[in-house]
């Protein structure tokens, strides 16, 4: 694989040149030289399997579970009663903690790993512990949803965090456990500012550690926090360079603040590892971060060849073999936000509307497309597709809210807003339009996207400053642009409307610092700019 030369901040070729950090004990040759951080993990297991099992630790904190799993079981030929290799296995089954809902089968797998730990009879007091946190997770009365699991897990690992203060992988695990169960609404970030203050000071101690920098990135993967993650965003790619996530991760960061060309160099190199490790599904979410920069750079063509590359690698995807740590459900989302994003970012509506359904089990991911569709037919003048939309979206956030989804239910019907509010503006209704799209807005502010997205598709503020605009409310339009960007900085439309409404309302300086942040990040594209 062939990296970059150096990602503004982390310098990868500097990290990967340097001695690699490893976890292996130099014996196993499956993992010697394998640069995937230093881990530290005490059980009561067979001295012999102790490295192996840092190893296997080492995979799960950077979330590359199908792997970690290989090595639990490699850990259980050795050690049948390592009851802690049984934790590995089922908390390894829970997957990603920030991905959407589990499977039958991933709930079915983890329960059994529960039940063998347990069969063992073995294990300190500490490591049953563990065990019951996980537990938590794979209780047996399928009306216990989801989120209620992870708020048990979340305070079973405080307890077993509590009760063995010399434990730092338990503070660790509680800390992910907290930033995973946050509730996105909450604009205080009680958990997230919780589990960043357990988690940096035990990264001023252990600099290597991989799971310590990822959940840094996690925890403050808001726009309100992006900046408190530089340091480990700057690290963790040089920490654990041997998996594709390790690399993806930084990029929430840099995708949060803005900075657009360290998020495709990031990604490149991500998605680059992930093809290596046969892990299709974190190709799709690393290229979905990298086209959202593409585009907001102007670099459209170099988007345009992501969009076919990426149909290319679903073609080729398995969604029941995903050993990455992109779910299922992340690749189809990104196989559907990719050409969605192509479209809407470059204003192109007349192609937004022929956008085809992508299908697949995943409701989120299906209203993608009928949001891009509507909007595309909304300007186009094309009221009856948009209308059909608009049913489409209330047909799929209902059919999230049967399966107890809330959040995307949520998410969805901000989409569902704001086509209503632009077929509203095609139907003549400004007035309804700019209503409709400030309540989109409203709701917007009160949620935060889940880590599956870089970024809106068009936010709802960026698009109520273009109602606002087009109505000759110049002073209103850049006031909202500004809000645009204070939520999602360095977006290029939001960036373009400022600038056009700060030259209408007879701010020139205003609009020239506008100008001059758009030209400058986008002295590689090559979109021609078109009046709207």
């Amino acid at each position: 694989m062939r990296l970059p030369s150096c990602i503004p901040g982390i310098c990868l070729v500097a990290a990967l040149a340097a001695a690699p950090i490893t976890v292996a004990a130099q014996g196993h040759d499956h993992v010697a030289m394998q640069a995937l951080g230093t881990v530290s993990f005490s059980t009561s297991c067979a001295p012999a399997v102790a490295a192996r099992f840092d190893t296997a630790v080492a995979l799960m904190h950077s979330f590359q579970f199908g792997r970690a799993i290989a090595e639990f079981n490699a850990i259980l030929q050795q050690d049948p009663k390592c009851v802690m290799a049984y934790w590995g296995i089922a908390l390894s089954n829970w997957g990603n903690p920030f991905a959407g809902f589990k499977t039958p089968a991933q709930l079915a797998r983890g329960a059994d790993a529960v039940r063998r730990a347990r069969a063992t009879g073995a294990g300190t007091t500490r490591e049953r512990g563990y065990v019951d946190a996980v537990a938590q997770l794979y209780v047996e009365d399928p009306k216990v949803l989801q989120p209620a699991r992870m708020e048990a897990y979340q305070a079973a690992m405080a307890s077993v965090a509590a009760a063995n203060p010399g434990d730092d992988e338990a503070r660790i695990f509680y800390a992910l456990a907290l930033a995973a169960s946050a509730d996105p609404a909450d604009k205080s970030y009680a958990r997230q500012l919780q589990a960043g203050a357990l988690l940096e000071p035990l990264f001023a101690r252990f600099p290597n550690h991989p799971g310590l920098a990822h959940y840094i990135i996690h925890a403050y993967d808001e726009p309100a926090l992006a900046s408190r993650a530089a340091e480990a965003a700057r690290r963790y790619g040089a920490i654990a360079p041997a998996t594709p996530h390790a690399l993806h991760m930084p990029s929430h960061t840099f995708t949060r603040v803005g900075d657009w060309q360290a998020s495709i160099d990031t990604n490149r190199a991500s998605a680059a590892a992930a093809r290596a490790a046969n892990q299709p599904a974190d190709v799709l979410h690393a290229s979905d971060y990298m086209v959202y920069a593409f585009l907001q750079t102007g670099q459209d063509r170099a988007a345009a060849a992501l969009v076919k590359a990426s149909a290319e690698v679903f073609r080729g995807f398995d969604p029941a073999n995903v050993t990455g740590a992109a779910p299922a459900s992340a690749a189809f989302y990104a196989h559907a936000a990719i050409p969605a994003r192509y479209a809407l970012e470059r204003h192109a509506w007349a192609e937004a509307a022929r956008l085809e359904p992508v299908g697949g089990p995943f409701a989120n991911a299906s209203a993608i497309t009928a949001f891009a569709q509507g909007l595309g037919a909304a300007h186009a003048g094309d009221r009856s597709t948009a209308a059909g939309s608009v049913a489409a979206l209330a047909r799929f956030r209902d059919q999230l809210l049967a399966a107890h989804d809330e959040y995307w239910a949520g998410q969805v019907e901000i989409q569902r807003q704001e086509v209503a509010a632009m077929l509203a503006r095609a139907s003549g209704d400004t007035a309804g339009a700019i209503a409709g799209m400030r309540a989109a807005a409203v709701l917007e502010d009160k949620t935060e996207l889940a880590s599956v997205t870089p970024g809106p598709f068009l936010p709802a503020r960026e698009m109520l400053g273009e109602l606002l605009l087009a109505s000759d409310k110049r002073s209103e339009a850049l006031a909202e642009f500004r809000a645009s960007l204070e939520r999602e900085p360095n977006r290029y439309w939001s960036l373009h409307g400022a600038a056009r409404a700060a030259t209408l309302a007879g701010q020139p300086a205003v609009a020239r610092s506008y100008e001059a942040k758009l030209h400058r990040m986008t002295l590689k594209g090559d979109r021609a700019l078109q009046a709207d």
